[in-house]
């Protein structure tokens, strides 16, 4: 061991010779929302549109037309393995969906040539807090590898309306944190140090939010 480091271990055990402790944090911030419903998708849909995402109001049985609407006539988009099939529109010649299997070591996953090629991609989601505007996806089926939603331009991603919370304590609480998680807060954009907006750097152009009752 060199004098330098000999020296600097012997003043950090010197300064902890008492063994002192922190302070017992204080956490008194809220934990369960007190909002009801209405007031809490209000609050996401306002945060959203701030964001500059765009949102819509649909039920199962609208949810098909408006994601086809969303995709256009002509295009051709990925889907994860779970997600409900009623969600999306028939296929045609010129639009048609391809099924990415969830595992990039797996048969059937597509690589990021193949995803930067697709139009855009749509999934459901785990949950979303209001406060903050974020949409969480936790990989699961109905959501699929982060790959998936970071690569394509179009992003079109169904928020249940069960899922919405207004705090992030109930958000973290609903996630699964041996899963990756992607954290969504409206189309992905920087600034550069003339603060000039630039969307799409490390993620979609464009975010459409249906919110599903």
């Amino acid at each position: 061991m060199s004098d330098a480091k000999a020296e600097i271990l012997g003043r950090i055990r010197a300064s902890l010779w008492d063994n002192p402790q922190p302070a017992e944090p204080v956490r008194a911030y809220r934990r369960e929302s007190d909002k009801g419903s209405e007031e809490i998708i209000e609050m996401l849909v306002d945060r959203l549109i701030d964001y500059k995402a765009n949102v819509y109001h649909e039920t199962e049985e609208t949810i098909a037309a408006r994601v086809g609407e969303l995709l256009g006539k002509s295009s051709r988009y990925v889907v994860p393995t779970g997600l409900k099939t009623e969600w999306l529109p028939e296929d045609t010649a010129a639009r048609s969906r391809v099924v990415d299997s969830g595992n990039a070591n797996k048969p059937g996953a597509l690589s990021v040539r193949e995803l930067d090629a697709i139009d855009a991609v749509v999934t459901s989601s785990t949950v979303s807090c209001a406060e903050t505007g974020t949409i969480a996806l936790n990989s699961t089926e109905t959501e699929g590898r982060r790959a998936i939603t970071l690569v394509p331009d179009h992003h079109i991603c169904v928020v249940p309306v069960d899922t919405i919370v207004e705090l992030i304590p109930e958000t973290v609480a609903r996630l699964n944190f041996d899963k990756p998680i992607t954290w969504i807060s409206g189309p992905s954009a920087t600034s550069d140090i003339e603060l000039i907006r630039v969307e799409g750097v490390h993620g979609p152009r464009t975010l459409d939010v249906i919110i599903l009752k």
